[in-house]
């Protein structure tokens, strides 16, 4: 299994950061290099416990569908997803959340297996991986803008 971890301190309160990690509609702002869009299940506004979305995004050249689940929100500390349906053979991505500094400390940890034995092997180790690691670094710069420039009253309205 692939491991990605990712730290950012955030110049905002843990309840706007988590607000933000957790909206759709910031999501499809964030990834919209690859069209990612909700079709199915929650397609707009924050996502609660025990809901999924689908995502439609298209990533190397190919249209592709992504179901996760939230599984776990513990408020302004804590929420994990899980895949129930698309491309990975399994995917988990745990978000936390801890105020420090007058600010917030946003980590994700991002875990994924790739499907097709050996190939998707080496293909994540020499592709895949920094391209995931690429994606969610740049939404978690747009967070990071949003949260800090007082974007985020538009979105968590």
């Amino acid at each position: 299994m692939t491991e990605i971890l990712l730290n950012m301190y955030i110049n905002a309160t843990a309840q706007v950061c988590y607000d933000l990690s957790r909206s759709i509609d910031l999501h499809q702002v964030s990834t919209a290099k690859t069209k990612e869009r909700a079709i199915a299940g929650r397609t707009s506004g924050l996502m609660e416990a025990s809901e999924f979305v689908t995502w439609e995004a298209i990533h190397f050249g190919i249209k592709q569908n992504l179901t996760v689940r939230n599984i776990e929100m513990k408020p302004y500390t804590f929420f994990n997803e899980e895949m129930i349906k698309g491309a990975f053979k399994s995917m988990y991505h745990e978000h936390y959340f801890e105020e420090k500094d007058g600010g917030t400390l946003m980590s994700d940890i991002f875990r994924y297996e790739t499907p097709g034995g050996m190939f998707g092997k080496i293909f994540d180790k020499l592709v895949l991986k920094a391209y995931m690691t690429k994606l969610l670094v740049e939404r978690n710069d747009v967070i990071k803008e949003v949260a800090e420039t007082g974007e985020w009253k538009k979105i968590l309205r």
